[in-house]
């Protein structure tokens, strides 16, 4: 990388050692003592100064700062990037319910910004990628059992996200879109319409009602802003806990697929009870109708 002016950098031309020393990085800092890169601001500046400079689209940048931004919520105060924690972080996404797809986004992330900094030894390895790997089975007495220890706890939010993803069909990514006037209406549209159970409907207008939300998201930090994904698996993984079910079971997307399989298996077992009722119906016609009525016998 080669320095084109006071504030301007480009990634080429400078040897590795170089950007080490920027940063701190080189072979006589106290740093090389201890494994490990520091994360620090002006290191995650420059990175993303240096995508806007080799053209990278702003959407891609702002998933570049997403990314950075769950990777710093993970890193404890004082610690250093090492192939160690990228690991335990990777597994800790994936417990808090990212697809092995958006971890392996996260992990280029940092990759990236390891070969930046002059240290692609400390890089970690992408997941494989297995389409076949079932989600964990959450039960529905587990599921249950968050409601009632979310209630007993008095946290009313975590009640709610538990609830509306156990029984809405509703991608995380759509939050934004349960808002107070789509409950009013009792359809959610994420492009595809969704409908509002009547009883989360309920509870939901009583707990925008109480907050003071006329308008716009129901799930707001207390600072107004949407709920992100992190803020909304750490409530859910720290109820887990308390509610003693596994923590790998306890996310949105786990909560979503008992919401299809508890309906999956209601529309089963309604076609079944529709198809015994028909046969039943024809039986009894052809008790007085059939070419053979004698014959017929009703089981």
């Amino acid at each position: 990388m080669r320095n084109v002016n006071s504030d301007r950098w480009e990634v080429v031309d400078t040897p590795a050692e170089k950007i080490q020393e920027w940063f701190g990085l080189s072979e006589n800092a106290e740093h090389l003592n201890r494994p490990g890169l520091r994360l620090t601001d002006e290191l995650e500046l420059r990175f993303l100064e240096n995508l806007r400079e080799h053209g990278r689209t702003k959407n891609t940048i702002s998933v570049y700062r997403r990314n950075l931004s769950k990777l710093r919520k993970s890193l404890p105060e004082g610690s250093n990037l090492d192939p160690a924690f990228l690991s335990n972080w990777q597994a800790e996404l994936l417990k808090q319910g990212y697809s092995p797809g958006t971890v392996n986004s996260c992990t280029a992330t940092v990759n990236g910004l390891l070969e930046f900094a002059g240290r692609r030894d400390l890089q970690a390895e992408q997941l494989p990628i297995n389409k076949e790997t079932p989600l964990p089975e959450l039960t529905r007495n587990e599921y249950l059992r968050l409601l009632q220890t979310a209630k007993l706890l008095g946290k009313r939010q975590t009640y709610l996200l538990v609830l509306l993803f156990g029984t809405m069909d509703l991608p995380l990514r759509a939050l934004s879109c349960v808002t107070v006037e789509a409950v009013r209406e009792g359809w959610v549209f994420v492009p595809r319409r969704l409908r509002v159970p009547s009883c989360l409907r309920a509870e939901l207008l009583t707990y925008a009602e109480e907050q003071g939300i006329g308008s716009g998201p129901v799930f707001c930090t207390r600072y107004g802003k949407l709920m992100d994904r992190w803020n909304i698996n750490t409530r859910i993984q720290s109820l887990s806990r308390d509610a003693r079910v596994a923590p790998e079971k306890c996310n949105p997307r786990c909560l979503r697929k008992l919401c299809i399989a508890t309906q999956e298996n209601i529309r089963a077992n309604l076609e079944l009870l529709a198809e015994q009722t028909y046969d039943r119906l024809l039986e009894n016609e052809a008790l007085t109708v059939g070419w053979n009525e004698s014959e017929v016998v009703l089981k």
